[in-house]
Order: structure tokens, then sequence, then C-alpha cells
């Protein structure tokens, strides 16, 4: 899973507003932290003596004035600042040869709002990002530097040029799945006490995808480290939900209608987009108007996976698929798909994922046809399986070769020098158990497209389940969960994608402002980023309320595109 395949779009457009409230009725309170203290930065080219640490080298130090730096293909604004590139605990490994080290930026305002932020960079990092610091969503609005955080960015202790062969070493695994994380946040602690006098007040963590893997795991194994922490899509189940890409490629190649150049079955045929389409007008018909008005946006996921049944909903073919049906073999392979990776015994190896209206977005077809034979046999050969499985073939042969029964169990598998299984390393240990990270006051966001092709939302409600029993029905007082309704991966498909997961987060850290509800923007034509995936009987504008699980968004009446038209209510049966 490519870190570059992650980078976010900037804009410097007005952002969508956040709307808080107090947590009546959501689970109580817990402390509130001190809000934190602006300073201003007074040593930059001095830091590389001023903060030395041993096994840390520093690259560059260098004032940057304000302007702008490009992160994809986009530029993005920045404030005067003091940028800082190394590396940590270099070494050269005696399994595959090659050299290693956590390598990171760090980039600290001259007018520094008193706060710490990691970035969580996505797919298999190996790449340091910019360090700009995300707030959740598509097309953000603005940046944790720009809103005045001191950020770090970081590879995770391995080159991108490696791909996933990095995992045949592991102190490379390790390092990507927690310990670049738990190595860089007392270095980049340091960093900021030496450049502003003072250490942080307040530190924060998040990420999307990978990232927010990344985040949910500094929760559960340094939360002494962290105020808050965002995770969004988080694959958090990172392995499973790899093979379960491989499943899916099986699953697909049963009904692809054509083949590439070298013989092998052409995944994006199993289903073309209007087929896919036809599904997502079908749940819409079923399940659309459930929150009182019918607007292209299924805003009770959960109800509707009650209500819609691809079997019966969905025109079966009886002649040539035309785009109007599906095969009966399809409709076998989508609901083995939907249903969850499975071994021959039946027995569960990923979640369930919702039908929801997104199963039309590009983002979609892109992680369920053509992530599996490249990015996930990948990371599944050489990453998660133990013994590594670098002697089969790779690409599209591997993922097809993958057995359910036998390869599977290689994920919690250590052997040798392996001795930590991907399924030990990856996930947070113990993900329903955050109660040294809540006693102390800080809080928990995690938001999640229901129509994330690669990380089921299912399985991050599940884990919200766990955590409310683990922590008697009161963990909305210190971590909530946000559905995002038709949302893809991280972004994309036909939703409100634009919010601003960090404030809402730093007024709960730091004022004890509960958020109920995040209001969220479309980015349809002729906005700032705009979202090709969104209808055009939406207005470009539009606005909706992400409620706080297992809430929500109700109609009450008045402008369909308004969020203020909307409440977050409890869920009926």
């Amino acid at each position: 899973m490519d870190a570059r395949m992650k980078l976010p779009l900037w804009t410097a457009a007005l952002g969508s507003a956040v709307l808080v409230a107090a947590c009546a009725g959501m689970g109580g309170s817990t402390p509130k932290l001190a809000a934190a203290r602006p300073g201003a930065l007074l040593s930059c080219n001095d830091l590389a003596a001023k903060a030395a640490l041993p096994g840390t080298v520093y690259t560059q130090v260098a004032s940057v004035a304000a302007g702008s730096v490009t992160v994809g293909n986009a530029s993005v604004a920045v404030p005067a600042h003091c940028l800082v590139q190394g590396h940590m605990n270099e070494r050269t490994s005696a399994v595959d040869g090659n050299r290693y080290a956590i390598g990171f930026e760090m980039r600290l305002p001259l007018a520094w709002n008193g706060r710490f932020f990691y970035q969580a960079n996505g797919g298999l990092d190996g790449v340091v990002i910019p360090a700009m610091g995300g707030i959740g969503g598509g097309g953000p609005t603005t940046t944790a530097l720009q809103m005045g955080f001191a950020v770090i960015s970081s590879d995770a202790g391995h080159a991108g040029s490696l791909g996933p062969r990095f995992g045949i070493d592991p102190q490379a695994r390790l390092d990507y799945g927690y310990n670049a994380v738990a190595q860089l946040t007392p270095m980049a602690k340091n960093l900021i006490t030496q450049a502003y006098g003072r250490g942080p007040d307040r530190s924060y963590i998040g990420g999307c995808s990978n990232g927010g893997r990344h985040a949910m795991v500094a929760a559960a194994r340094t939360p002494e480290q962290y105020d808050g922490v965002l995770a969004g899509d988080p694959g958090y189940n990172l392995p499973r939900a790899a093979v379960a890409q491989l499943y899916g490629a099986q699953q697909y190649a049963k009904v692809a209608s054509a083949k590439t150049a070298d013989g092998q079955p052409d995944l994006q045929s199993a289903f073309t987009p209007a087929e896919m389409k036809l599904v997502a007008d079908r749940v819409l018909a079923r399940c659309d108007a459930l929150d009182g008005l019918a607007d292209g946006i299924v805003s009770d996921v959960k109800a509707c996976q009650t209500r819609f049944h691809l079997d019966t909903d969905v025109p079966t073919c009886t002649g040539a698929r035309d785009g109007q049906c599906l095969t009966p073999q399809q409709k076998t392979a989508l609901g083995n798909v939907f249903t969850g990776a499975r071994n021959s015994a039946g027995k569960p190896i990923y979640n369930s994922f919702p039908f929801d209206s997104g199963v039309t977005g590009s983002n979609w077809r892109e992680w369920k046809f053509a992530s599996p034979p490249t990015r996930d046999a990948g990371a599944v050969g050489f990453i998660f399986t133990t013994l590594p499985l670098a002697n089969r073939p790779g690409g599209l042969p591997f993922a097809l070769g993958f057995d359910m029964d036998r390869d599977a169990p290689l994920i919690d598998a250590t052997a040798g020098i392996y001795r930590e299984s991907a399924m030990s390393f990856m996930p947070p240990p113990d993900a329903s158990n955050l109660s040294r990270l809540r006693d102390r006051g800080a809080k928990m966001i995690v938001y999640h497209g229901t129509s994330d092709p690669v990380f089921s939302s299912d399985d991050t409600a599940a884990w919200y389940e766990r955590l409310q029993g683990a922590n008697s029905g009161n963990a909305p007082a210190f971590a909530r969960y946000f559905p995002v309704p038709g949302m893809n991966h991280c972004a994309g498909g036909p939703a409100t994608d634009q919010f601003d997961m960090l404030t809402a987060l730093v007024n709960w850290v730091e004022q004890g402002q509960a958020p109920e509800r995040v209001t969220a923007s479309a980015r349809g034509p002729g906005t700032p980023a705009a979202n090709a995936e969104i209808p055009g009987d939406w207005s470009p504008r539009r606005t909706r309320p992400l409620c706080s699980y297992p809430q929500v968004a109700v109609y009450t009446g008045g402008d369909a595109e308004s969020a203020a038209s909307f409440a977050c209510r409890t869920r009926t049966p």
C-alpha cells in the first residue's frame, strides 16, 4: 500500500465549521486538560547542537520564510518556520544487507500554539512527506502547521525504494508497525523544548488509513505521550484487511469477462462501472429515505444492511450482461466480498463491508480491482506473513494462489528471527482497552467512510462496540466514532467529505467541548479541491452533520442542502 498513493489534496479556502456541544446523554465526562499556551521560536539554526541525541542525525536545519510547499501536485501555504530533517537509528541489516534508518522531517512555526502534532503517514510509509499535519477528510482547508502546531512526519524506518521488501528485515517490520512512532515522539519533544524553551503543553497524533492505524497503536502502546488521537479510516487490522483484498481478487477472477495481455483475469471486467452504479442506485432506493429525506445519502448505514438485499433488490440477468442486471455468479462473488473474507470452513478472516452508495467511486474501484495484485500482494508476501513468502511469483498470481486455509494463518505466526507476528506488531494491542488514555484525560476521535473499499467501517464500528462494552457504555466520555456516509477511503465518493476533526479534537481535549456533531461539506463543481463524484443535483456546497455513533443524521425540515436542517438522533431498530 504505497504511501505515495495517499498524498492529500490541500487548499487554503475557508474551512467547514465545527459544531460542538456538551456531552449531555452521551456518556458523562473525564478530566479536562488545560489549554495549550502560545510561544515564540527562540532557536533554529543552532538546534542541531542544542538538541543533540545519541543515534540522531540532523541533516538539515534551516529557517523557512512564509510561502508555500509542494505536497504531491498541490502548493500548500506555510507560515514562517524552522525546518529540521534527519534520521535516527541508522543501521545495515544483517538479514538483507540494506541500509535502514527512521527518517523524519519537523516544521516548527515561529508563532507556536504550544502544541505538537505527529503526522502519521499512510500506505507502506517509506517516504518522508512534508510535515503539514492533516485535519481530516478530503480537500482539507487548512493544516496543523498553519494552525501553529509543531509538526513531524516520518518514513517509519525504511526507504520507499525498497517497496514491501523491507519486510524481510525483522526490525524494519517492527519500526513500521509501532517502533518508529515510539522512537520519534520523545525526540520531537526534545526538539520542541530546545526550539521554544519549553516542551509542548499538548500533544496530538493523527492520520488516515495506515496513518489512522498508527494513531490507534499509539493510543494503546504509548498513551502517556498524546493528549489527543485522531484516527481516520483506520486500518487497525491491516494484515487481515490485506488478506481480505486477496480474497476479493479471487472472487472477482471467477466472474471476470476479459483477460489481460499476459492471459490473467482482468479484475476490472468483473464489475463494470454501470453495474456498480446499478447496485448503488438500488441501495439508495431501499435506504436513502430512512433519515426522512431522499437526498442521495444513506445516513443510517447500519439500518440499511437489514433492508437492502443483493439477491432480491438487484435484477438478475437472464441474458447477456448489459449494466442493468447482475449474473447469479456476480451476485455470489460480490456477496462473498461484502460478507467478509473467510476460509473454506467459513471462519471469518476479516469483517464484513456495508453496502452503500459510494461503490460507484473511482477510489472504490481502484482499491477493489487494481490494488490486490500490487500493493496487497506485496504487503502480504513480504511484510505480513511469517516466514515471508518472498520466493513465490508476485502480482496477480500471488493473489490468486494465496490459500485462505494454508497461508492466511501465517499473519499470526512467528518463526526464528521473526519474533512478533504481523497481528502482534501491526494492530493496537488489546484495542478495546484504552484505560490509560482515558484515565489521564486524553481524548480520541475516529472517523471512517462507510464506502471505504479496503478498510471496513463495519470493523471500526465493531471495535467501538467493544470499547463501549469495556467501558460500561461510557466510551463517549473519551472516545467518539464518526461514520462518514458515502465516503470512500479517506476521501471521495458521493459524500460530504470535507471536515475539520482536528479542531473538534482540540476543543474537546482543552475546552471540554465534546463533539456531538461535526459539520461536513461537499466539494462540488466550482469549489476549491472539487470532488468530481459529487452528484449533479447536489448543491456544490451542501453541508451535513457527521454524527457521533450510534446516532445518525435525521432530516427535521428546512433547506435540504444545509446541515442545520438535520439533527443527530439515536438510530431506531
